[in-house]
């Protein structure tokens, strides 16, 4: 098993720069790293941060990109995500995430189902990932963003593309946001996964009283916040377990976003990631 972070976990000290955060990477132990969209600003920027990771010792394994084919429109976001793939390959990461909808919000009253939109949607990632084969990048979808966030909706999903290529990147913690028990939204997932974001959260009862700053509302109005790996309620080390016994030997990625210190929360929770994955 090997380790990664996403930049995305690192929060203000994000500030110090892509350069810095890949030598902090290093020092703190990882193996690898995933970078976010807004982290490259162009081909040559990816190519030097490619050459920064190889003096470190530092796998990029991962470019994590949004999208929309609803809002932003088919032909359009297919052509930009193309060239991110482009970003990726010059950035020297063999996967790329991509997100797939937020849903059609233009106030239809039918066919604005996920099973509804599900054909549409396949076409358009299908080209995609055989765009990025061509590349050598592999593409994934996360559960992520609420509408193509349960584990049954990116199976679907996953199946009705039908290519090789194109696979899931699962988020321990993401479930939660729909409301799903994470360990068992793992066990569905696991066969598809190319990639692992190791994440946990804090969760009270929508009918608790709202608990301010720092918590936000799952599609079902629960209560979530960021927790260190290990500290929330989302039985991380259950979801790793289910991990390894389907045979997943890929890399591991802490993904932060709670409000302790984003270096002490990355610390430990790389500790605690490793260690459930170990028992």
């Amino acid at each position: 098993m090997k380790t990664s972070v996403s930049t995305y976990s690192f929060g203000s000290y994000r500030e110090l720069g892509m350069e810095a955060l890949i030598s902090k990477a290093k020092e703190m132990g990882f193996d690898g790293m995933d970078f976010l969209e807004r982290d490259i600003r162009d081909l040559e920027h990816a190519r030097a941060l490619r050459a920064k990771a190889e003096e470190e010792g530092i796998a990029i394994v991962a470019l994590c990109v949004g999208a929309d084919f609803i809002k932003n429109g088919v032909e359009e976001e297919i052509a930009r995500l193309k060239g991110l793939v482009d970003i990726a390959a010059a950035l020297g990461a063999r996967l790329m995430r991509h997100d797939i909808t937020a849903g059609d919000k233009s106030g239809k009253k039918v066919g604005i189902s996920y099973d509804a939109l599900l054909p549409t949607l396949a076409a358009a990632v299908r080209e995609v990932a055989e765009y990025a084969q061509s590349k050598g990048v592999r593409t994934m979808t996360e559960n992520h963003g609420y509408f193509s966030q349960d584990a049954d909706r990116v199976e679907k999903l996953i199946n009705a593309v039908n290519h090789e290529n194109f696979g899931a990147l699962v988020d321990i913690g993401n479930f939660m946001c729909a409301d799903e028990d994470p360990w068992k939204s793992v066990g569905v997932m696991a066969p598809y996964a190319y990639h692992v974001h190791v994440k946990d959260f804090h969760k009270k009862s929508g009918t608790d009283v709202d608990p301010g700053k720092g918590w936000f509302r799952t599609r079902g109005g629960d209560y979530l916040r960021g927790a260190i790996i290990g500290h929330g309620d989302a039985r991380a080390a259950q979801s790793l377990h289910v991990l390894k016994k389907s045979g997943y030997d890929g890399y591991l990625t802490v993904e932060f976003e709670g409000m302790e210190d984003n270096l002490k929360g990355i610390e430990l929770g790389r500790e605690n990631m490793i260690r459930f994955w170990g028992e």
